[in-house]
Parts: C-alpha cells; sequence; structure tokens
C-alpha cells in the first residue's frame, strides 16, 4: 500500500486494528458489520432450530429466525495507514465462551444495545470493564422501540461517564461508520491519557 508520503515507491504496512461488536442476542451486530465492511461479510449464522425452544430468550425479537454461531467478520479501510478487522461476537448465551477468544487483540469494542431489552447489555458492559478494553456504547434504534436520551442510557447502564453512547441505524451504512468513528476517537483519548498527553 502507498501513502502520502513525498516517495511514492515507499511502501507502507498499514496498521491492523481489530475491534469487537458485541451485545445481547438479536441487537443488530450481523446488521452492522455487513453494513460497514468493505468486502463481502463473513457470517456463520444458522437457523433457529428446536433446540434454542425454552434455551433462547426471543422476547421482543420474535420476529428473528437466523442467530449468528461464531463470529461475523467484515474489514474496512479507515485510512492508507489504518484497516479495521470487525468482528461480531454471538449473542446468545450459550456461545459467550468464544468472547474471550474473540476479544484477544482487540483494540476496542461496541456494545450494541436495544432499548426494548437494555438489560440484555449489561453482560457485554461487564465483560470489557472486568478485561480492561475500552468501548463505546451504541444504541441501534429499532423502529417502534422505547426512545431513551443518551443519558438515561448511560444512567440506566450505569457507564462511567467517559465512555461515549451513540444512538444509531446499523441499517444505515453511514450511521454504522460513524459508531466506528467514535470508537476510534474514544481509543485515541484513551491512549493519549494514559501517556500523559493533553493537546
Amino acid at each position: 500500500m502507498v501513502s502520502g508520503n513525498s516517495d511514492p515507491t515507499t511502501e507502507v504496512t498499514a496498521a491492523a486494528v481489530k475491534v469487537l461488536i458485541a451485545g445481547g442476542f438479536g441487537v443488530g451486530k450481523t446488521t452492522m458489520v455487513g453494513a460497514v465492511s468493505e468486502v463481502a461479510p463473513l457470517r456463520t449464522e444458522e437457523v433457529l432450530s428446536e433446540r434454542s425452544e425454552g434455551v433462547d430468550d426471543l422476547s421482543g425479537v420474535e420476529e428473528k429466525t437466523t442467530t449468528t454461531v461464531a463470529l461475523d467478520f467484515g474489514r474496512i479501510t479507515v485510512s492508507p495507514d489504518v484497516i479495521l478487522y470487525i468482528f461480531g461476537t454471538p449473542g446468545q448465551d450459550r456461545f459467550w465462551f468464544l468472547w474471550d477468544e474473540l476479544a484477544k487483540g482487540a483494540l476496542g469494542a461496541i456494545v450494541l444495545a436495544d432499548t426494548r431489552r437494555l438489560t440484555n447489555s449489561f453482560a457485554a458492559v461487564d465483560f470489557f470493564e472486568s478485561r480492561g478494553i475500552d468501548f463505546v456504547v451504541a444504541v441501534n434504534c429499532f423502529d417502534g422501540a422505547p426512545v431513551h436520551t443518551i443519558e438515561e442510557v448511560q444512567e440506566a447502564l450505569d457507564l462511567d461517564p467517559a465512555i461515549p453512547v451513540r444512538l444509531c441505524d446499523v441499517r444505515d451504512r453511514e450511521s454504522a461508520k460513524a459508531v466506528l468513528l467514535t470508537l476510534l476517537e474514544h481509543l485515541v483519548r484513551q491512549a493519549r491519557a494514559q501517556l500523559g498527553v493533553t493537546a
């Protein structure tokens, strides 16, 4: 990949940045990966079967017919120097053992939330807090879902005021990209704070 340096023959290797999109079952993780990825996303979706009856909580997402059983994967080039590799986690409790593997090497994460089932976000918030992985919260605004302000979401999830919260529609590419940008800006701020850089 050629950078914007004065010498066009100088090749630079783009920095690969791994980020996770996590959250409860049916919150829109697969949709978000598909919306932002510049390549055809890898999906490991399977049709919900009888095995999920009595195991998976479909309240609020009764129309959902498929589920991610391993991960979703996409890629987006932020600049000639930075490429984001995006991993969507499975949302069902029985697949959470995969989260530790997926989190290895992740620079940051997006916790996707649904106001119809906001309590389903607690586990993801706890996961990243306990591992010291920086994250932002993105509220996927579903049609007909209760509308809450950012401040109400912060209070309901008991978030540190420094953790950004955004309202979004993950079906919309620009809205989903804005969430990724919010995460990157948050990661830069956190890195500067750790280095004691104020400007």
